[in-house]
């Protein structure tokens, strides 16, 4: 696992990828994973990550957003 996040992170580096949209990238994949680890089930997959479920709501909230409502690409 940790060969596979350096290759990553050094791809990322390579592509200058800000640290903050590596960190916000990183983060929705994480959570859409854990999430669907736990079949849609936010209670369980909050408790899985140790965060409270409103937490888990709140940073998963632009993300079905942007799912919901995808950019038009023109």
């Amino acid at each position: 696992m940790r060969r596979q996040l350096h290759e990553l992170v050094v791809e990322m580096v390579n592509k200058e990828i800000p640290l903050e949209l590596a960190k916000r990238e990183f983060e929705r994949a994480y959570l859409m994973q854990v999430v669907e680890a736990h079949a849609g089930n936010q209670s369980a997959a909050a408790r899985s990550l140790g965060i409270h479920r409103n937490t888990l709501s709140k940073k998963l909230e632009p993300l079905m957003t942007s799912l919901r409502y995808p950019e038009a690409s023109c």
